[in-house]
């Protein structure tokens, strides 16, 4: 594969056989050769478990205490006090008669999708839509939810869902390059927190089995996760 000059110079920086430990790491991300943008920085966490087992799902949402950097633009399904709710808690849409159809015919101009349980008989109609760009709102996220105002508040604040991938691995942006070293690694430990509780009761043997963490354009830096393993 081949890779541009900007990465070439990262990976010269890189030792691809040491594991660093998570400030170290996250500092190198910053220090690497930048890009003409402000690159997204993203964690990679491979767990001990089969994703093809129900019982070993692992799969949940959390606030980043400091946001992802990215403008998150919400759509709620509601009706009722509820149309208000999400309107004073700032959602960029509010469904209406026409959104299904709007959807159906090719619109996605939003990042998260929040329903309040009376309205999953119509979202459900958007499965074959949303589901596969994981946008299904869903309980374990949060974005099902009676309190759609608190669920609108909480996703403009930076939260974020994490699931196992077919591969057994998390995938999940924790910032921006210039979010600097301190900023990232609270992201990093309240996210790497959240999946150790989210630990399986069917999971057996060594739970994190590796970490990563790569800005956009940059090579993949291990983390040593010794310290979060429980």
């Amino acid at each position: 594969m081949k890779h541009g000059k900007k990465y070439n110079e990262s990976s010269k920086l890189v030792d691809r056989n040491k594991q660093y430990e998570t400030a170290e790491g996250l500092q190198l991300i910053c220090d690497l050769p930048k890009a003409k943008f402000d690159e997204t920085v993203e964690m990679h966490i491979r767990l001990g478990v089969d994703s093809r087992h129900a019982d070993q799902q692992v799969r949940g949402a959390v606030v980043l205490p400091n946001g992802t950097g990215k403008k998150v633009r919400t759509l709620v399904f509601a009706k009722g006090d509820k149309i208000k709710e999400a309107e004073d808690a700032g959602s960029d849409f509010v469904a209406d008669d026409d959104t299904v159809a709007k959807i159906q015919g090719g619109w996605m101009d939003f990042d998260v999708v929040i329903a309040s349980p009376d309205m999953m008989g119509v979202v459900g109609r958007l499965g074959k839509v949303l589901g596969p760009r994981g946008l299904m709102p869903n309980p374990k996220a949060g974005t099902v939810t009676p309190d759609v105002g608190k669920a609108v508040t909480e996703a403009k604040a930076g939260k974020i869902e994490y699931r196992l991938d077919k591969t057994n691995i998390i995938h999940c942006p924790i910032g921006k390059v210039s979010f600097g070293r301190e900023k990232l690694e609270e992201n990093f430990d309240t996210l790497i927190g959240a999946v150790v509780k989210a630990k399986p009761s069917a999971a057996k043997g060594q739970y994190i089995k590796s970490c990563s963490v790569s800005s956009t354009m940059g090579p993949g830096i291990k983390i040593n996760t010794a310290k979060y393993i429980v």
